[in-house]
């Protein structure tokens, strides 16, 4: 029997148990074979719903099928199989944290959890999962002295929850990824905490509440109220990440508490009793404007022209307290030379692993990009330049008239493309480094291309309000003041700038300290009206972002969903202009409520990929207009 009949057996063989192991639930169930990138790690994520059927997408078995091959693919199945057997898809949804990085730990955990009631059952299956896990770890490089991977901490959650639940020592490479975190871990959650988990494994609600102690414990806000022991919601507070917690007062009216030495936007607390325990009711956020002081009504976005400001209506409903400490500012004013070079080094040590890739990609989408500007001819027409490739017909022919071609006209629009990079606290570590390594790739091709490429940010220059706040603190907190905090709009590199000169710039994405809240929606209207005034015929914004605007100053002041709204509303104003072509990457995030045109990154080795189908479907679209 040759390999490729071994392997197309084993592949047989594994789907067939499978869909055994999965039972009833595995009905109409498909199984694909392929790579998988890291960011598909768990079943949950390998099992893709699609109309009417399901897809378990599985790693793609070696052609020799050696030991560690075939232990990897059967653990991937197992996994697959758990999470089809044990998961309540729809329960799991109206339970999941709002914010971006409690979901995903809240998502490893409940897959955890499905494993260990497999692994519990079955030592074959507890085998499987456990080589599974160690293949993954090896090909991330982790337990390899010579590479010093950085774990980050949802690899290193998963495996202190999988040799927790599980059960078993972990292999190597695995232990070590465990080690990593296990300190930082045990000094939040105590010893046996993940531990505490496995006394709720066979109810998927009751380890739901369990896992958002966890998280909290974890310095984590969910963004929502934890879960009773039957998965319903213990109150009615906001969604929206980073704010603060609401309760419902005698007459049934909602208040909002804020501190004012409340902590950053991660940390935890039963109650939010400030430092002067301030209090304001939602029903002095509806008051009308009647009720507005002078110093509310300092919005900066109503000042500018309103072809570049934004809908027309937006004054009426987001206001700006003052624009006074508002700031836009060139990224090499941010850091002196030398930290410049020492980030950039930073991100460049990021890259190196990915360069093979890099080059390949973006390779693939230069030759894609630049087969739309080739020229085209028209040949055997009576006028033009003279064609060489036909004068031997008139050398063997004489008489023969002398043919000419004629450049066709191409379709290809000149096209800058402008990026938009959230650079808010919430994008603090492994984030903002796949932000900064996809505009970095996203730069460098497209330039390569002769396609002119902006790069922006935007966050805030201090926490929970800054001198904003404070000014509206001086005024006695009028009601209803709009946004309170001091936007920070950076320029990272300016569309004429050559690359070889903003470069550096890229590598202060990383810089401590810059990250802190993000205002989305005037974000949006700042890029539009850059990108608006350009030459080109085509305009591309792309924004990179992790999920919704948060700013606990703004949001504590004003209705619960104030900036989101606001997001939505200039979403919808940029779309509907139709000047610029609008398009998101959501970082760990999925942004398609607000973005009819969006992708989501999980991990790094999802990155090229995503971004080069982009652009070329972008491009593809230019093409069929």
């Amino acid at each position: 029997m040759t390999d490729q009949n071994k392997s197309d057996m084993f592949r047989q063989v594994t789907a067939a148990t499978l869909r055994a192991m999965a039972g009833e639930n595995a009905e109409n169930l498909d199984t694909t074979f392929g790579p998988v990138p890291s960011s598909m790690q768990s079943g949950q994520q390998r099992v893709l719903r699609h109309v009417g059927k399901k897809t378990a997408r599985l790693p793609l078995p070696a052609a020799n099928l050696d030991l560690a091959s075939r232990a990897e693919v059967r653990g991937a199945a197992d996994a697959a199989a758990l999470h089809i057997l044990h998961h309540d898809a729809k329960k799991h949804a109206d339970l999941a944290p709002v914010e971006s990085k409690s979901h995903t730990i809240f998502d490893l955990l409940e897959q955890v959890r499905v494993e260990a009631l497999g692994a519990r059952e079955r030592k074959g299956v507890a085998l499987n999962l456990r080589s599974s896990l160690e293949a993954q770890s090896k090909r991330k490089g982790y337990g390899n002295p010579e590479k010093q991977v950085m774990v980050p901490l949802e690899d290193g959650l998963f495996a202190l929850a999988s040799e927790a639940l599980e059960g078993g020592k972990l292999p190597p490479a695995s232990k070590a990824v465990a080690d990593a975190w296990r300190t930082w871990v045990d000094t939040r959650v105590g010893a046996k905490g993940l531990k505490s988990l496995g006394n709720k494994l066979d109810d998927q609600a009751a380890f739901a509440r369990l896992a958002y102690k966890m998280i909290r414990a974890l310095d984590m806000d969910p963004g929502r109220d934890d879960p009773d022991e039957d998965g319903d919601l213990e109150g009615n507070k906001s969604q929206n990440k980073g704010q603060g917690m609401g309760e419902k007062t005698a007459a049934g009216e909602e208040t909002d508490e804020v501190g004012e030495g409340e902590a950053a936007s991660g940390a935890m607390g039963d109650g939010d009793d400030g430092a002067e325990g301030e209090q304001q009711g939602v029903e002095d956020e509806q008051q009308g404007g009647a009720s507005e002081q002078r110093g509310s009504e300092k919005a900066g976005a109503s000042q500018r022209p309103n072809d570049l400001s934004g809908p027309l209506d937006r004054p009426e409903h987001y206001k700006v307290y003052t624009t006074q400490f508002d700031e836009t500012i060139d990224a090499e004013d941010l850091a002196e030379a030398d930290e410049r070079a020492r980030l950039r080094t930073l991100l460049d040590q990021q890259l190196k692993p990915l360069q093979t890739m890099i080059r390949r990609l973006a390779n693939r989408l230069q030759r894609r990009l630049m087969a739309r500007q080739q020229r085209q001819w028209l040949f055997d027409v009576e006028e033009g330049i003279l064609d060489p490739a036909r004068l031997s017909r008139v050398v063997s022919t004489p008489g023969s008239p002398l043919s000419f071609k004629l450049e066709k006209d191409t379709d290809f629009r000149d096209t800058v493309v402008m990026l938009l990079i959230d650079n808010s606290g919430s994008m603090r570590g492994r984030p903002i480094t796949i932000a900064a390594l996809s505009t970095d790739i996203l730069a460098q091709t497209l330039e390569r291309c002769g396609v002119k490429v902006e790069v922006l940010g935007f966050t805030t220059t201090a926490w929970k309000g800054g001198k904003s706040r404070d000014a509206w603190v001086g005024a006695q907190r009028p009601p209803k003041p709009g946004r309170l905090n001091d936007l920070r709009h950076i320029i990272y590199k300016a569309a004429d700038a050559p690359w070889r000169r903003a470069r550096a710039n890229i590598g202060i994405m990383l810089k401590e300290g810059l990250l802190k809240e993000n205002i989305d929606g005037e974000a949006l209207i700042w890029a539009h009206a850059r990108l608006a005034v350009r030459p080109e015929r085509r305009k591309i914004l792309m924004v990179i972002s992790d999920g919704a605007p948060v700013d606990d100053s703004t949001l504590s002041a004003n209705n619960s969903t104030y900036l989101e709204t606001d997001l939505q509303r200039a979403i919808g104003w940029i779309e509907k202009r139709e000047i610029v072509e609008l398009c998101a990457i959501g970082i760990g995030h999925d942004v398609t409520r607000y973005y009819k045109r969006a992708v989501t990154i999980r991990d790094v080795e999802d990155l090229g990929q995503t971004l080069t189908s982009e652009l070329a479907d972008l491009f593809e679209d230019d093409l069929r207009r």
